[in-house]
């Protein structure tokens, strides 16, 4: 499936009444959730896609302010907010359990997902069950997150004025740096993530969607404790030459999570799915198969 004809067969459903968000979803068998990364959205699984709808029944949601979702600019943009969407978008769908794999920015909503999963089960509140869980690259711990220049000024008071001044020059030279040195995003991915930034101004949000990484130092605790304390399997996938989540970030996992399952990308940047398909797929059936 191309770009354009991933949009035009998207679906939609409503969120708080009012808001648009765009979501694919296809395949039979067990549900397997995908939550995105920042800045881009729902399409940075779609060289995995086909060979995950072979095996599952895929459902994969941009999230509020991504990709072709609404993008309000009065908008209190959060962590707990988009995990309230998750659970809205299942609740919808009549979704009451999955597989979830999360990159980036998808990673953190996972952890409060996976947070409010195990609250239930302690409590003995029915809900929403997550089956599985498969990590890629992204801040799970606040205190081994390198964040790009960009993103430091995005977050500064002068955040709001610089998103004028976005471009697929700048898009480029920060993805340069974060995907590995043999694996490059090709101009035309290059195309495809900076139309998804752009689509209905997204970029002029940016400043109020990178607050995420507050929200990683706030729940700093509970975040983590969800990975330390999880009832059910998880697998970190990551791309080691990622200078933002990569080897660095392994070995905190390493030193924080019990029993840490991990497959380590060696000359993978930041988007294994992109940069590496085929060996996040391998990774990815190999749990799953290990998991039966």
């Amino acid at each position: 499936m191309n770009f354009n004809d991933w949009k035009n067969s998207g679906q939609f459903f409503t969120y708080k009444n009012q808001h648009q968000i765009f979501y694919q979803e296809t395949g039979n068998g067990e549900t397997l959730l995908l939550i995105h990364g920042f800045p881009t959205a729902s399409w940075d699984w779609n060289k995995i896609w086909n060979s995950l709808e072979e095996k599952y029944h895929l459902v994969a949601p941009d999230l509020i302010g991504f990709g072709f979702s609404d993008k309000p600019k009065k908008y209190n943009y959060s962590i707990m907010d988009q995990a309230d969407l998750i659970e809205g978008f299942l609740k919808k769908k009549k979704i009451t359990s999955a597989h979830i794999l999360a990159h980036d920015y998808g990673d953190t909503v996972l952890q409060e997902v996976l947070s409010r999963f195990i609250d239930r089960k302690n409590s003995g509140e029915k809900g929403f069950e997550i089956q599985s869980v498969v990590l890629l690259n992204g801040g799970l711990f606040p205190e081994t997150h390198q964040a790009l220049p960009i993103q430091k000024l995005l977050i500064s008071p002068i955040g709001g004025l610089l998103v004028h001044f976005l471009n697929r020059k700048k898009l480029k030279k920060s993805f340069d740096n974060i995907f590995g040195k043999e694996t490059q995003a090709t101009e035309k991915e290059m195309d495809e993530f900076y139309a998804l930034m752009e689509y209905n101004n997204g970029r002029l949000i940016f400043h109020k969607l990178i607050r995420y990484m507050s929200d990683r130092k706030k729940y700093r605790e509970r975040w983590v404790a969800a990975l330390q304390n999880s009832p059910i399997p998880i697998l970190l996938i990551d791309g080691a030459a990622d200078p933002i989540s990569g080897k660095h970030m392994t070995e905190r996992y390493r030193e924080l999570i019990p029993n840490p399952v991990i497959v380590l990308l060696e000359k993978i940047g930041h988007y294994p799915q992109t940069e590496s398909p085929e060996e996040v797929l391998k990774a990815y059936f190999d749990f799953r198969e290990k998991i039966k």
